[in-house]
């Protein structure tokens, strides 16, 4: 790798964006180019965004700042300022524009090819990481005009005109590129060697591998047999929630703590909304992992028991806390939204699933996947009192899903979890922990 690529690679956990990131600065430059030389009327959704911004001072104030509070060396600028791509918010506006009527797919660039999963999120890479930025995205108007602009562009995304990037171009998720990688990712996690149509439900003679959208090729299931229930019939054994990569595992977290600071300790009151169950998880532990922008995005129940609960959090869609900053040697935040995981489990939108299992040694847990940025729709397909198996569906992410959380009782102590570090996703369904049974004196 010559020293420019160097100076350009940015650790992508997940690999929603490019790891180089000429890749993803070179896609940003031709939806410029194609904004500017196709202007539209912004979307009544965007207008309203716009009003929002310019009639309240502190919003105005914020969303000019952030822009300028970038840094202008690369990679989020050539050489100098004057070549930001995102120039201010009336820009980002316009080009939010084009974005809600376009699906993700791969980038065929000078520099190479790679995803962009996250168009929006690329929008707002550089202003995320900036003071202003940090508090007009943690802002709860601003949170509930961006759910309006997701929703606007899920609806895209559910449509027929979305499945067009499905087809077999270079570009296309079933181009040479982008089957490959779907493939490899699913298989390197189920060490198997399928292909793409021996592994999730499609036809593969039928138009865009009869996906009628985005969204329904997105929320694709595997096909039977492919990610097997570990140890069904034995009830100490818990499984894997999510097709997910190790992320980190605390034990005897806290009910509050900050998790807003580089070490991003859990806190379990704010990771469930203030729920009157969290005081259960005070003490307990904490596994959590997250998602690749190529993987399976459904969620499936831990153990056997019965649904006690369930709620749909609002929350943040483009925070990302700033201890980070722009510290990293070429001006870049190295620790951005993926390596924020554990902050985003207490503040951006979520899932919370609570569940009883059958074996009393585990007791209540609590299933939380989180969205991050776009990729924050969360779909609970149980209902309260609800009886789930071992490896049953809970629920979806509706394009994509960042990061999930399982929590366990204080008390409860459950071993031999995957370390963080991992390089692979650990299969949905697989084999997690398995919980120690307390003895007859109660250790």
């Amino acid at each position: 790798m010559d020293e420019e690529s160097k100076a350009n690679q940015i650790s992508r956990p997940g690999e929603w964006l490019p790891t180089d990131h000429r890749i993803q600065r070179s896609w940003l430059q031709r939806i410029v180019k194609h904004v500017e030389q196709n202007p539209e009327p912004l979307h009544p959704v965007l207008e309203e965004f716009r009003g929002l911004i310019e009639n309240d001072t502190r919003l105005y104030f914020l969303f000019n700042a952030m822009f300028k509070e970038v840094p202008g060396k690369r990679p989020y600028s050539s050489h100098t300022t004057k070549d930001l791509q995102v120039r201010d918010y009336q820009h980002m506006l316009a080009l939010l524009n084009h974005l809600l009527s376009t699906a993700p797919g791969w980038s065929n660039e000078a520099y190479g090819e790679g995803l962009v999963g996250l168009p929006i999120h690329a929008l707002f890479d550089g202003p995320m990481g900036t003071p202003s930025g940090f508090a007009a995205f943690l802002d709860t108007r601003v949170n509930a005009i961006l759910k309006k602009v997701l929703n606007v562009w899920g609806e895209y995304l559910q449509s027929p005109e979305s499945a067009k990037v499905l087809d077999t171009r270079a570009s296309s998720w079933f181009g040479p590129s982008g089957r490959r990688d779907l493939t490899s990712v699913a298989n390197a996690a189920g060490g198997t060697s399928l292909s793409f149509e021996e592994i999730y439900v499609c036809d593969a003679s039928a138009k865009h591998h009869g996906f009628l959208s985005w969204d329904h090729f997105f929320t694709r299931s595997f096909r039977a047999g492919i990610r097997p229930v570990a140890l069904p019939e034995n009830d100490e054994i818990i499984a894997n929630a999510c097709e997910s990569t190790p992320y980190n595992v605390a034990y005897n977290v806290s009910g509050r703590d900050q998790f807003w600071i580089k070490g991003q300790p859990y806190s379990v009151t704010d990771m469930l909304a203030h729920d009157k169950l969290a005081e259960h998880f005070v003490g307990g532990t904490v596994y959590q992992a997250f998602l690749s922008a190529l993987s399976y995005h459904r969620w499936h129940s831990p153990v056997g028991g019965k649904v006690v609960k369930t709620a749909l959090i609002d929350g943040t869609y483009y925070s990302e806390p700033v201890f980070g900053g722009f510290s990293g040697q070429d001006g870049t935040n190295p620790m951005g939204e993926n390596a924020a995981q554990g902050y985003l489990s207490a503040v951006a939108t979520r899932a919370l699933i609570f569940i009883e299992a059958d074996n009393p040694d585990i007791g209540l847990i609590c299933l939380i996947p989180v969205g991050m940025v776009e990729v924050s729709t969360c779909e609970i397909t149980v209902k309260e009192g609800q009886r789930v198996e071992k490896g049953d569906q809970l629920g979806m992410f509706h394009f994509g899903g960042s990061t999930h959380c399982v929590l366990f009782r204080r008390g409860v102590k459950v071993r031999g979890f995957p370390q963080p570090g991992t390089k692979h996703n650990v299969p949905v369904r697989s084999l997690l922990a398995q919980v120690q049974p307390r003895t007859n004196d109660g250790s």
